[in-house]
């Protein structure tokens, strides 16, 4: 059986009408529609035909980057297809996974996105370590500062505030002031540990 899948960009005012004609004229028994992005997530006809698609059954767009607008998303969903010992065709690329030539083009498009995903894990990486030998903090920023969170700590333990009180002094989280303590007390048992076993180095 071949189903058809037709999606148009919500907002950008075209008309499902024409892909809908293609796909019926081309044998296409049904046509689930969505009018929303590529991403398959945001597209609920799409999962409703990935579903339903049955072995033998072949999904049918008018054109590749219907299905997707990613190369890595159109392998997933591929491999839905797939798995459901199902076929996929695209009219204007003249792709069909039912035919020799047909695999051969979507493995070629895998190697692509394999590629692709490994350039951006290298620029990633790359990027990283450049802003960690420039000094840069990577990661989100800290809600407080360091004489903030030294503040807190005296605070507290003076007595002038509780837990809840500082965080709401500080706009931040109890769990967030619970942290700073947590931290603080770690140092010091660390520094006190460091200080024993100096001075025990030296009476030994």
């Amino acid at each position: 059986m071949l189903i058809g899948y037709a999606r148009v960009s919500r907002g950008d005012h075209q008309d499902l009408a024409a892909q809908v004609r293609t796909l019926t004229e081309a044998g296409c028994s049904r046509v689930y529609r969505d009018e929303a992005t590529g991403d398959a997530a945001a597209c609920p006809e799409l999962r409703q035909a990935l579903e339903h698609l049955a072995a033998g059954d072949v999904l049918v767009v008018w054109k590749l980057d219907r299905l997707s607008r990613s190369l890595v998303d159109l392998l997933h969903t591929l491999a839905k297809i797939e798995s459901a010992q199902a076929g996929f065709r695209s009219l204007t690329e003249a792709i069909d996974t039912t035919t020799p030539a047909g695999r051969l083009m979507m493995q070629m498009v895998g190697a692509f996105a394999e590629f692709e995903r490994e350039m951006i894990r290298a620029r990633t990486m790359h990027g990283l370590e450049n802003a960690r030998r420039l000094g840069r903090h990577i990661g989100r920023k800290p809600k407080l500062k360091g004489d903030q969170r030294a503040e807190i700590v005296r605070m507290i333990e003076e007595g002038r505030a509780t837990a809840s009180h500082a965080a709401s002094l500080f706009n931040v989280s109890k769990a967030t002031v619970k942290r700073v303590l947590k931290a603080h007390r770690a140092f010091e048992n660390s520094d006190r540990q460091s200080h024993r076993e100096s001075l025990a180095s030296i009476h030994g």
